[in-house]
């Protein structure tokens, strides 16, 4: 039997920013933007949704303000334990990235995975941070310390890569091997800088390792910091590199796709990715 996965990804402009409001009023206008495409999801019969990076505030590495830090919250929290009631609801697993602080001064770039039951599974933290000019964001998270966690949900084995972790391949491929069918990408971009990168790596990594891909980028202009033009563009890729569904560049948008886990299975037994690679010539590239 064909194995068809429903999965949704949602991108959202900013409906307040960095003085229209307390960091508490900017993080809840966000998520009530998102709780009606939550639901039209749900409606729909999405079996696995993901949600932005950090999808309840504004991209705030522009700045280097650390009111910022305040925004942070466990992981599981209040946040996670308020998408699992809509995860519980509709039957729906959900990838729900958030700023996570686990201990003063200990803050992360996280996406927690919750089951279509309302279970958490458990967290990504993204492993690679940029520290470069619009993109100050060693000032804000720690580098992750989970490693490539894949979680097997009630639908498929699902992987997330965050955002720059796309520019890295290496993590792809251990992704890959640990059994990852469908891996997330979160991730908060702008025209200019990497728009002709994107859909470039993502289809490379998804042909490369035999996935599927779901990539999410924000929409909109971000006040005061205006970094540029969020171009969202989500889209999923199938593991031969083929986009099979796109969405607008300038438009809040739930991109719904259907698509086959057998694939998989197809695509791996003509291009034998795990049998034919050879790790242990690469032990020089590892200790580099």
């Amino acid at each position: 039997m064909a194995r068809i996965i429903k999965s949704g990804l949602i991108q959202m402009s900013l409906p307040m920013t960095e003085g229209e409001g307390s960091i508490e009023e900017i993080k809840e206008a966000m998520v009530q933007k998102h709780i009606p495409l939550i639901e039209e999801a749900g409606r729909q019969g999405v079996q696995i949704l993901c949600l932005q990076e950090i999808f309840n505030t504004p991209y705030f590495c522009p700045g280097q303000n650390q009111s910022w830090y305040a925004s942070a919250e466990s992981v599981p929290g209040p946040t996670t334990e308020r998408m699992a009631e809509y995860a519980r609801k509709y039957k729906m697993v959900m990838i729900v990235p958030v700023y996570e602080r686990e201990a003063a001064g200990f803050l992360y770039n996280t996406a927690a995975v919750i089951d279509a039951d309302g279970t958490y599974l458990g967290k990504y933290r993204k492993n690679h941070i940029p520290h470069t000019n619009g993109f100050w964001e060693k000032f804000f998270f720690k580098p992750g310390n989970l490693g490539y966690p894949v979680f097997q949900t009630m639908y498929a084995k699902v992987g997330v890569y965050i955002c720059y972790d796309r520019h890295f391949p290496d993590g792809a491929r251990i992704l890959g091997l640990n059994g990852a069918e469908i891996v997330y990408n979160p991730s908060a971009t702008v025209a200019g800088l990497s728009q002709y990168l994107w859909k470039l790596e993502q289809p490379a990594h998804a042909a490369a390792n035999g996935y599927f891909m779901g990539c999410i980028n924000r929409v909109g202009e971000e006040k005061p910091w205006n970094l540029g033009r969020f171009y969202g563009t989500s889209y999923f890729v199938d593991p031969r590199g083929q986009i099979i569904a796109q969405a607008d560049e300038y438009k809040d948008e739930l991109l719904i796709a259907e698509f086959d886990l057998d694939m998989i299975d197809e695509v791996r037994a003509t291009w034998q990715f795990f049998r034919d690679r050879r790790p242990e010539t690469y032990e020089k590239l590892v200790e580099l």
